[in-house]
Parts: structure tokens; C-alpha cells; sequence
């Protein structure tokens, strides 16, 4: 089986936690490879993860970690986390139990997908967000006029200092911050989320990711989108973004552990 190993670098322990890892699964036979930044870190070569190829990549650090690997990977690769951040919802393992798990995984797992979005303006798309697109004004104390279409229909017209589109897997981050509610990662769904908005009327609305969504600002106001805290794009004035399901999900390593009970876990350490 072929690993890819990814850590964050600005921690020692995380790194060194990442050689033991490599060193549990290089003794079960594992062809082992860590990716460009990990293994610069220890003065090693490795591979980027554009156009990285493996069975399973593991990954030791926070959600940001886990984000910045999707992200950059042109192939969809499971990914197994190991929280070495804050409370890392994307990371189903925490340090004390992740040597027991990884030294299962040549024995086979199995895999969960979860479901991303793709942003799309004037046809071209601008990226792809397993937690959310978020579209915020540029000038602060300045609202955007948002309007919000589906299949073609404006279903919702509000101001706001900006609005997320999250995906149910991205439900548990910023959109639960702005008061938007858990959803369960197995629903296919568009999770939209106003910022600030001026109307205490203006609430959050699940819309099911079979239907065609656009985004359009109203406004002569700029604004920026960001694509899972990664990615920062210009949007400008009174621009539409389309909003879709990608054709490619995020898979993860499916630890066996029900979401909830996770969830549940996770928040009582906030």
C-alpha cells in the first residue's frame, strides 16, 4: 500500500509524530512517501501533492492542514486525519488512538465521500470548498446587497456584510460560528448562511444541491470570495457566481465513529 504523509511545519511535535507514523507503517510494509513541504521540513525529499498518487494520504495537523491537502490535490485521495490543531473537525483521530488505527489500514478500509462545491463566475470555474465559499464585502461597515436565485427564482433578498455557502461537512465550521445549524454530511445540500445581515428575517437556508443556485450581488460595493480560507478572488461590483455540487468529493477514511458522537465530542472541548 502507498501512503502519503502530510504534516504541518510549523509544529515540532506534529513532524515528529509524522516520523513515527512512517516508521509504524514502513515496519507493515508500506511504500511511504511524505509530501514536498513535510519532507523539506526534515531535510528529506518527497513529492508534491499535485498530481500525488496513492491509496491513502495521512494527514497530522488541524482543519487548515487538512484543507490546504484536498485542496491541492488533483486526484481525490482518501484522507485520514490526525488532530494536532485546535478542535479539528475534519481530523477523526486524536494522537493517543492513531497508531492503533493506521497500523489497521493494510489490512484494508473503507471510504467515505463528502461533498464539495464549485464556484463558478462568468462560466469559468474558480475553485472548489469542502467546508465553504464565502463572500464578504471589501470595505468594512459597508453591507452588500445580496440577492439569492434558485432554478431562476429569487428566493431571497437581503443586506449583509457578506453570506457563506457551506457544505454540510463545512456545517460544524465558520457557518456554526454565524449561527447556522449542524447538518448531517450525508445530506447533499447547499447550506447558505447570511453574515451580520441587517434583518433579524434574513435566516439560514438548506437548498438541495439538485438545483441550479446563483449568488448575485446587487450592490456597487466590492467584494471578495475566499474558497475554504485558501483561495482569495476579486468578485468586484454587482457580479453572480453560480454555486455547484463538484463532480469530485473529498473522500475520507471512514473510522467507524458515528458523526454525532463526534460532533458531540468535539464541541464539549470548545
Amino acid at each position: 500500500m502507498k501512503v502519503l504523509l502530510v504534516s504541518r511545519i510549523d509544529n515540532r511535535d506534529a513532524l515528529a509524530f509524522t516520523e513515527k507514523i512512517r516508521t509504524v507503517l514502513v515496519k507493515e510494509g508500506c511504500d511511504v512517501i511524505p509530501e514536498s513541504d513535510t519532507a523539506s521540513s526534515s531535510g528529506s525529499g518527497g513529492i508534491p501533492l499535485q498530481g500525488a498518487e496513492a491509496d491513502v494520504a495521512i494527514v497530522v495537523g488541524g482543519d487548515g492542514t487538512i484543507l490546504r491537502t484536498i485542496q491541492q490535490m488533483d486526484r481525490p485521495v482518501p484522507v485520514l486525519g490526525v488532530n494536532w490543531g485546535g478542535v479539528g473537525f475534519l481530523a477523526d483521530l486524536e494522537p493517543g488512538e492513531a497508531l492503533t488505527f493506521i497500523r489497521t489500514l493494510p489490512a484494508g478500509f473503507s471510504v467515505e465521500e463528502r461533498m464539495r462545491i464549485a464556484v463558478y463566475k462568468d462560466g469559468d470555474c474558480l475553485g472548489t470548498a469542502l467546508n465553504e465559499a464565502m463572500i464578504v464585502t471589501t470595505r468594512p461597515a459597508k453591507m452588500l446587497s445580496i440577492a439569492i436565485a434558485v432554478d431562476g427564482t429569487i428566493a431571497e433578498q437581503f443586506r449583509a456584510d457578506g453570506l457563506l455557502i457551506s457544505t454540510p461537512t463545512g456545517s460544524t465550521a465558520y457557518a456554526m460560528s454565524a449561527g447556522g445549524p449542524i447538518v448531517d454530511p450525508r445530506v447533499q445540500g447547499f447550506l447558505l448562511v447570511p453574515l451580520a445581515p441587517y434583518m433579524l428575517s434574513s435566516r439560514p437556508h438548506l437548498i438541495s444541491s439538485n438545483r441550479h443556485l446563483e449568488v448575485r450581488l446587487e450592490s456597487s460595493k466590492p467584494a471578495n470570495l475566499a474558497i475554504d480560507g485558501q483561495q482569495i478572488f476579486e468578485l468586484g461590483r454587482s457580479s453572480t457566481v453560480e454555486i455547484r455540487r463538484s463532480e469530485k468529493p473529498a473522500l475520507f477514511v471512514d473510522v467507524k465513529r458515528n458523526f454525532f458522537e463526534k460532533v458531540d465530542r468535539k464541541l464539549r472541548t470548545l
